[in-house]
């Protein structure tokens, strides 16, 4: 898209500016890093727009505080006190990696995912927020607690002017060919590559 304008124009009976202004599906997904960090910069611009963003972390463990929970948590104190920016609400779904041994069983384990995209289900049908990340939901599907179908279908029929972004390795087939934006996250390079494990301020 050189200068930001589109290849083709579909006809599909939409003025310019509704076309602009439609809701988006993205993806996130590959093997290299960065792909939550690229959600959460599209939730702070959402979030300067005045938009009530919401995310819903579907693995991670609820005891290990992300930096991005921390500065969005402390947006939302300041959303509260001022009125500036928008709502933020912070759900943590899951427990543990799936490549680190975790409490609970796997059944727990994807019980609380269900949960969790039921949470997401309802929240939309409600259009309770401007901007939902689904943080590493592409690993429920793929290991088969939570229904792909399912959930295609119901981001394809959300109402109202809610945008959502799916992060996480292995994205469903359907799931990328239902979203509107899709980046694949691929490594060059990798301070792993040279024995240098994660730090502050750039992994959390």
């Amino acid at each position: 898209m050189p200068k930001g304008v589109p290849e083709t124009v579909p006809h599909d009976g939409l003025t310019t500016r509704q076309r602009r202004n439609r809701p988006l599906l993205i993806v996130h997904t590959g093997a290299m890093k960065g792909k939550s960090t690229a959600a959460f910069g599209l939730a702070l611009r959402g979030w300067s727009q005045g938009w009530a963003i919401a995310v819903y972390q579907f693995v991670k463990s609820a005891k290990w505080r992300v930096g991005e929970e921390t500065a969005f948590r402390a947006l939302g104190r300041l959303h509260e006190q001022t009125g500036e920016g928008g709502e933020v609400a912070w759900h943590k779904m899951g427990e543990g990696w799936s490549w680190i041994a975790r409490p609970g069983t796997e059944a727990d384990h994807a019980a609380n995912a269900r949960e969790g995209w039921e949470q997401v289900k309802r929240d939309l049908a409600a259009q309770a927020y401007g901007f939902y990340v689904l943080d590493e939901f592409t690993y429920p599907m793929k290991w088969g607690w939570v229904d792909t179908d399912d959930v295609v279908a119901t981001l394809a029929a959300r109402p109202g002017n809610q945008h959502v972004v799916i992060t996480g390795r292995d994205a469903d087939p359907r799931l990328v060919e239902a979203a509107d934006l899709v980046v694949q996250m691929t490594k060059i390079k990798h301070p792993m590559d040279a024995g240098q494990k994660g730090q502050k301020g750039i992994e959390w």
